[in-house]
């Protein structure tokens, strides 16, 4: 694939049209910036009396830790890899992302090669046949390792120890490989279950001075150098001096409860998704963080358990995914009475309803 720059140097994707990944990426970066501080006081300037200007990037480009590529072959044979197209299931080709990890892209590509080396199948949607589905690619920052998880429809991988072997003698960086079954019809990239191919099938990383055990599975955010500008901003915000009892909700693998810990008197960290506490139980362990405690539960009902206990709790983190929170959710973060909410959005739109429902 081949990228053009314009006479501003802003780099332009050949596929931008088609992918459903980078919607305004015809714009320049400022212009990016200033559309999107447009839309947060659309949607949450009648609730703030300031909002702060956005915070961008000084590079903009192949920040993505966590890459997806979707491998099918086209009508004429080839085998290919890329993204959706919106609104469909057909696949757009992509063989360099602006916006993804360079190395990643690489390793994506030596797997369409061995594919057909290996004279391997690609899994095709309509007929329910072939091998290959996906595979998706996590990346350490600071860390610099390389888990790849290849995603099958069948446990029964034809030379699977020599397509490990061909893998790595390509990239020698690689940490670990791990197997995933996605042997069902469905739209979710991961299945049920995985097996280690090579290394211990996890990689580390490290955000916020603290260390990160990251799973094929585990919620990391993607932008690691602007995840740490947001935290930092979270905590500003919080302002805890080290006696607080904070509750930090939807806590996936820790990462904010274990940064917030620091600064706290007591840290809960209450997550559905138990892989999720089992890799941020381990996090505490690697960091060696006695002030925490993780649990398996829905978010709003334990909070109705520590408001029912009792439990005085003087901040609320919370970062709900892009549909935003619940209104049984909502109702429990009233009945618990925290002295502050610190709510990490991803989407001001549903930011906006949580914030009008709760006024």
């Amino acid at each position: 694939m081949k990228v053009f720059k314009m006479k501003s140097e802003k780099l332009v994707c050949p596929v931008s049209k088609r992918c459903g990944g980078c919607h305004i990426h015809d714009i320049d970066y400022q212009s990016h910036l200033h559309q999107k501080q447009q839309i947060v006081q659309k949607f949450i300037g009648s609730y703030c009396r300031n909002i702060e200007p956005i915070i961008g990037m000084t590079n903009p480009y192949n920040y993505r830790n966590k890459v997806h590529a979707v491998f099918r072959s086209d009508r004429s044979g080839n085998i290919i890899s890329g993204v959706y197209e919106p609104h469909s299931h057909k696949v757009v080709p992509v063989n360099n992302c602006l916006i993804e990890n360079q190395k990643a892209d690489e390793i994506i590509g030596t797997i369409r090669s061995l594919l057909k080396s290996f004279r391997i199948k690609t899994y095709d949607e309509d007929n329910k046949t072939g091998l290959f589905r996906h595979v998706l690619i996590r990346t350490g920052h600071r860390t610099k390792e390389i888990m790849v998880v290849l995603v099958l429809s069948s446990p029964v991988f034809p030379s699977k120890h020599h397509f490990v072997d061909a893998l790595l003698a390509a990239h020698a960086e690689i940490t670990t490989i791990v197997m995933n079954v996605n042997d069902r019809r469905t739209s979710m990239i991961l299945g049920d279950k995985e097996q280690v191919l090579y290394g211990k099938g996890t990689i580390d990383d490290q955000l916020c001075g603290k260390n990160f055990r990251i799973s094929p599975k585990s919620f990391y955010q993607v932008n690691p150098i602007q995840t740490e500008v947001l935290y930092g901003k979270a905590l500003e915000f919080a302002g805890l001096t080290g006696e607080e009892t904070v509750l930090d909700a939807y806590c996936g693998i820790g990462t904010i409860g274990l940064i917030a810990s620091d600064h706290a008197k007591m840290v809960y960290g209450v997550e559905a998704n138990k892989d999720a506490v089992y890799d941020a139980i381990e996090n505490a362990k690697r960091n060696h963080v006695g002030n925490i405690r993780f649990f398996a539960s829905d978010a709003g009902m334990y909070m109705r358990r520590m408001a029912n206990d009792k439990i005085q709790i003087h901040t609320v983190f919370m970062d709900p995914p892009r549909t935003g929170s619940d209104h049984p959710f909502l109702n429990s973060l009233v009945a618990v009475k925290p002295k502050q909410v610190v709510y990490i959005s991803c989407n001001p739109e549903t930011l906006s309803q949580d914030l009008h429902y709760l006024t």
